[in-house]
């Protein structure tokens, strides 16, 4: 397993954090202009910027993984909190007029969304004009990952996104953040259409992203957000379900999520072992899917982290399989499809951990029955919050299914005091 650490050489890391994006306020001048230059015409020096967006997206709390997973997990009531000292934390927990532009961990996804997308954005331009054209649609396809999530995850969060990188940049929609995540993977396959990625580049960066699956993966999961459900089923079809795509972490890169929660018990654990939800989408008692993402104990919490957060080294998915088999069964009873919806929603009841190949399986029997498309849609929703759980999804599903107001805290979130601080055009808050 390759190292991130031994990617991301340090002249690339004192570079890269000089043009460290902390609003769009910023105009990201490089006092080092002439080195940087040089890095940005080289396949070396790319290759080292576009490593280091998979650091910035992983790393500890300031990545956008562990940020991402717990903003949702608090809002959503996937997990609790475990130390109110945590103040960030705590305005999350707490929900509603408590969670405010003084928060960190939005404040952190804020700024490293935005920096992911200057830092790709130097790399997809910079690309284009190195003589290895397969080595550059590997660069450009690679960073496109990064660039598309991390617009993605500012789209799930906030109402209105930056327009671009700059000073006093305006917004746009939500929708219109997803759509701009498309057209940045769009870009990437067409790329990689016209000049297939290298090997020399594929081995360069850190083993476990396939990258093409990423893309289509990215691709069917933005459109389905956008409402572009025909899109979103061409991109699903094009998903290899039996391949693997995760970050993968060691004894250097570590698990975020183990590092700073699991292995502390500090910060949050499983809300309960119905993984906070009740009513009708409280799982069935002998959903496999259960013991995979929590353990038991003997002291308190008794409920705690297992699955993707599991040990320090555990790979975390970019996507699941069943993300994609659940977008298409969405996809079909919306249109509505309904038979269709219901054979989609039965691979994902019925899939063993032995089929999966991240180990996720219900094992249930198969749903039977006539069922009417909002009956389905809530199936849907139930088992996109099991199979998806501690995925960072949940804020958008609970939208999208239109579940009550109540059952979540914060319906989108407060602008960063510092981007609006630092740019007039900042939108005024949600009232929720």
């Amino acid at each position: 397993m390759k190292s991130i650490n031994i990617k991301y050489p340090s002249f690339l890391i004192m570079i890269t954090a000089s043009l460290m994006l902390f609003s769009c306020k910023k105009e990201y001048k490089d006092p080092n202009g002439a080195i940087a230059a040089d890095v940005l015409a080289s396949s070396k020096g790319l290759t080292g910027i576009s490593v280091g967006l998979q650091r910035v997206y992983t790393v500890s709390r300031p990545g956008l993984l562990f940020n991402s997973i717990t903003a949702n997990g608090f809002v959503t009531n996937e997990v609790l909190l475990r130390n109110s000292g945590n103040i960030p934390e705590l305005q999350l927990s707490t929900g509603g007029s408590a969670i405010d532009g003084t928060n960190s961990i939005l404040l952190n996804l804020w700024t490293n969304a935005n920096k992911i997308i200057y830092d790709a954005d130097n790399v997809i331009t910079n690309s284009a004009a190195l003589a290895d054209k397969n080595y550059a649609a590997g660069l450009i396809a690679y960073s496109s990952v990064f660039k598309a999530m991390a617009i993605g995850n500012m789209s799930q969060y906030w109402e209105r996104v930056p327009s671009s990188i700059g000073a006093n940049v305006s917004f746009i929609t939500r929708v219109e953040g997803f759509n701009r995540a498309i057209a940045v993977i769009d870009n990437a396959i067409a790329v990689v259409s016209a000049n297939p990625m290298s090997t020399t580049f594929l081995a360069q960066i850190p083993s476990g992203i396939d990258i093409m699956n990423t893309l289509y993966a990215l691709k069917a999961r933005y459109a389905l957000f956008a409402g572009n459900y025909a899109l979103a089923l061409t991109a699903a079809n094009l998903v290899d379900l039996t391949k693997r795509s995760s970050f993968n972490f060691d004894a250097i890169t570590l698990n975020p999520i183990f590092e700073i929660s699991t292995s502390t018990n500090n910060v949050f654990q499983p809300t309960d072992s119905n993984l906070g939800l009740t009513g009708a989408f409280i799982p069935d008692a002998a959903d496999k899917r259960i013991p995979f993402y929590t353990t038991t104990s003997t002291t308190a919490p008794t409920v705690r982290i297992n699955g993707f957060g599991a040990a320090v080294g555990t790979a975390y998915p970019i996507y699941l399989p069943g993300e994609i088999i659940l977008i298409k069964a969405e996809v079909y009873a919306r249109t509505p499809d309904l038979n269709n919806a219901l054979n989609e929603l039965n691979k994902v009841v019925t899939k063993t951990a032995a089929t999966d190949p991240f180990g996720v399986g219900a094992a249930l029997p198969a749903l039977t029955g006539t069922y009417t498309q909002q009956q389905l849609l809530d199936l849907i929703y139930k088992n996109r919050c099991i199979e998806l759980y501690m995925s960072g999804l949940k804020l958008e599903d609970m939208r999208r299914f239109n579940q009550p107001l109540t059952d979540r805290k914060r319906n989108f979130f407060p602008y960063p005091f510092q981007e609006r601080d630092n740019n007039p055009n900042t939108p005024a808050d949600p009232a929720f």
